[in-house]
């Protein structure tokens, strides 16, 4: 019997995320201990409908076609595995004979890839099971950073900058700008360098430390007082002192989170009703982890190397464990690869450091210390005639 893999993607996609799905496909083909490579469609609801795409003999163009292809290529889901879906999955994995599985996501991800590491273990099933880690939000614990974050941030802090530069040469409106991150200010935190890149004031809030309000309101006109622009970028999932996100759609996920929304708005008509300045929100949504044009290429090297290392790693045998990166910035940034247990990231979340929060509304140096070799060189230098 030979060796057949199933990988599958979870969560929201990223700009790069389908390097991963390519460096998996590759190394699996490069290796010659593989005979079937599976995809499931839509991830872990594809693996309890057992729909799953054989991509084989998928011709290595369209496979290379993945480093440039945004969103999810084989689909995704927000599905979280419950006991009653157990007899399925196995079903599943014993029907195409699965010996290598790989689940590629965030937190609920890897919860979900944890399980079935010990399903398999439990069933006596011989799996490896190997995380392959995704996430704009970089949240992940146990890894320097994430797949995906270093182009979320990237298009963070150009996009603001853009935006900056807008404010700052018209200066009759604060522009609020509305970035992804429900629990996690890591891309929002990226926006922020626009107050380097421009001469535009920043205000940036995150999710991490709690909004006063008034006191937001008060630091808006004061800094918008002082002429050049202001721009106020704001993580999507910022609550006020009470703990309450500032915006909520009242909607809940198939994960069980509450998703976000508004928060640019609110914050904006906050700016017009009690301050009677001129404000508009903006918000790019899903063009943050979508947009290939700002993609990262360290963030696209280091997402294809993840999913290479997985398969590679399932091949010597190991299992139960997540790919992390490890990263050192002096003298120059390098990174590398390393296994750290499934049981150990799955559901836990990392936080951005509230030491690097300034003064609630700014954010401090270390922090583009990290975040910079992650987004990648050449980023824009703009003119300055004012």
């Amino acid at each position: 019997m030979g060796y057949n893999i199933l990988i599958a993607q979870g969560g929201g996609p990223t700009a790069v995320i389908n390097c991963s799905l390519q460096g998996a496909v590759e190394a699996a083909r490069a290796s010659g201990k593989v005979d079937k490579i599976y995809a499931a469609r839509f991830g872990a609801e594809g693996i309890l409908k057992g729909d799953l795409i054989d991509l084989t003999d998928v011709p290595a163009s369209t496979i290379a076609a993945l480093s440039h292809t945004p969103a999810s290529a084989i689909g995704s889901c927000r599905r979280k595995l419950g006991e009653a879906d157990y007899p399925t999955v196995l079903e599943t994995l014993r029907k195409y004979e699965i010996g290598g599985f790989f689940y590629n996501g965030g937190n609920d991800s890897m919860d979900t890839c944890n399980k079935v590491s010990a399903l398999a273990q439990r069933e006596g099933l011989d799996i490896n099971v190997i995380g392959i880690p995704k996430t704009m939000d970089n949240d992940l614990v146990l890894t320097d950073h994430c797949p995906g974050f270093g182009s979320a941030a990237r298009y963070a802090a150009i996009s603001a900058s853009e935006l900056a530069l807008d404010a700052s040469g018209l200066p009759i409106h604060v522009v609020v700008l509305e970035l992804m991150g429900r629990e996690a200010g890591w891309v929002t935190a990226a926006s922020a360098l626009a107050a380097k890149l421009t001469d535009c004031r920043v205000l940036t809030y995150l999710p991490e430390v709690p909004v006063d309000e008034e006191k937001m309101l008060q630091d808006i006109e004061r800094e918008y007082a002082k002429g050049l622009g202001l721009i106020v970028t704001v993580s999507e999932g910022i609550c006020g002192l009470d703990g309450k996100p500032l915006a909520d759609t009242g909607i809940v996920d198939g994960f069980g989170h509450t998703v976000p929304g508004g928060t640019a708005q609110h914050v904006s008509d906050n700016i017009i009703k009690k301050l009677g300045i001129k404000s508009r929100a903006e918000k790019p949504g899903l063009l943050g982890r979508a947009s290939i044009p700002y993609a990262s290429q360290v963030d696209r090297r280091e997402a294809y190397e993840v999913g290479e290392y997985a398969v590679n790693a399932a091949l010597r045998g190991e299992t139960g464990k997540m790919v992390a990166i490890e990263a050192v910035r002096e003298p120059e940034y390098v990174s590398s690869m390393s296994l750290v247990p499934l049981e150990k990231v799955a559901n836990a979340e990392k936080k951005f450091p509230v030491e690097w929060i300034v003064d609630t509304n700014k954010i401090s140096d270390k922090f583009f210390d990290y975040a910079l070799p992650l987004m990648g060189g050449g980023l824009p230098s703009y003119a300055k005639l004012r």
